[in-house]
């Protein structure tokens, strides 16, 4: 028997493994896809991991009795020579189970300051106009995303004068600046922008800490033009948290 022989049925009980690890045994999933993915997650799981022990039973099954009547582990006159031959290509193919491996034992971490910073200029194109009405009540919850969106192209400036609360992680600017920061996905964390929110009048915490800051709208600009971003926030409070099972906001 040659250990190459496995390679493929390894390769696919750990890659199902990883993905049966952070989707069905954990929320990791939601570092990387949207929650209504999970599912589809789950299904493609088990079925590498289905194919991985049919590839390992066939492959075994081939270590049996030859027609020739040779025993498992018996040597044609030819066999030493087809090994010398053919055993580099198994072995290299056994390096393609490291990325399974490492996805399985350490799942990478969400995407966090270093994308952000990429994306910051990136901003979605929305037009200037009024918002429907806030809901009532102080301090008013809101997503990094849609205070933002507000901030920015509301020209009914319904924050002004409200108290919010906005989640989110640390990230830093050159001049010394500190933002609450959200990334947005769509479907996945290949498709995530950012939106992000200027904290004055606290300290700073160190880059990637999540945090819950309160505080008030400070409006700056025209409506929609390059001044009124990044919207700004004086905080009145600001709480260090721990990362939330699902990092991202939805668009």
């Amino acid at each position: 028997m040659r250990r190459g022989r496995y390679g493929p049925a390894v390769l696919l009980l750990l890659t199902g493994g990883a993905v049966l690890r952070i989707a069905l045994f954990s929320e990791l999933y939601l570092r990387y896809v949207q929650v209504g993915l999970r599912p589809y997650l789950v299904v493609s799981g088990v079925v590498l991991v289905l194919l991985g022990v049919v590839a390992a039973v066939a492959r075994r099954g081939e270590d049996d009795p030859d027609d020739h009547g040779n025993a498992p582990g018996e040597s044609h006159g030819y066999d030493h020579g087809d090994r010398h031959g053919h055993g580099h290509g198994p072995r290299v193919a056994w390096l393609l189970t490291l990325p399974a491996l490492a996805l399985l034992l350490f799942p990478p971490p969400a995407l966090g300051s270093y994308s952000a910073d990429r994306e910051a200029a990136q901003r979605a194109a929305q037009g200037v106009g009024t918002f429907r009405a806030l809901p009532a009540g102080n301090p008013l919850e809101l997503t990094v995303g849609e205070f933002s969106s507000r901030a920015v192209f509301d020209s009914g400036r319904s924050l002004k004068g409200r108290t919010v609360r906005l989640t989110g992680f640390v990230t830093h600017g050159d001049d010394g600046a500190w933002y609450v920061t959200r990334l947005l996905v769509s479907c996945c964390a290949a498709d995530a922008s950012t939106s992000k929110v200027e904290i004055r009048d606290a300290d700073a915490p160190v880059t990637d800490t999540w945090v819950t800051v309160t505080g008030t709208w400070v409006p700056k600009g025209k409506p929609g033009s390059d001044a009124a971003w990044p919207p700004v926030l004086d905080a009145g409070s600001v709480r260090k948290i721990a990362e939330p099972s699902n990092p991202y906001e939805k668009r």
